[in-house]
């Protein structure tokens, strides 16, 4: 956010760009990117690959999860899936309705 100094990305600031926890005033072990410092002397060129593979993946696994879900609520419309997920005849969006009432 602003107190960190970066603009939100849907505020003119860059996707995939973290702050730092080094001005938290009480000790944070890790930073939420590259916690070990392995990017440290990485060129900006593989910083740029690494980050466009790491939104793909995670696309990817949102597209999967995504299958899962359709394959479990609507039978036959992932025909790769028929078969392996069993069918889901809960309410998707709220799946534990007796723990919020």
């Amino acid at each position: 956010g602003v107190e960190s100094g970066l603009p939100h990305y849907t505020k003119g600031g860059q996707p995939g760009k973290f702050p730092t926890f080094d001005a938290v005033p009480h000790s944070v072990p890790f930073n939420l990117y590259d916690p070990f410092g392995f990017s440290k002397n990485m060129s900006d060129e593989d910083k740029e690959r690494r980050l466009r593979a790491e939104i793909n993946n995670g696309r990817l696994a949102q597209l999967g999860i995504f299958g899962f879900l359709c394959a479990q609520t609507i039978p036959g419309s992932v025909p790769l899936l028929n078969g392996v997920v069993p069918e889901y005849k809960g309410e998707v969006m709220a799946p534990f309705p007796e723990l919020f009432q």
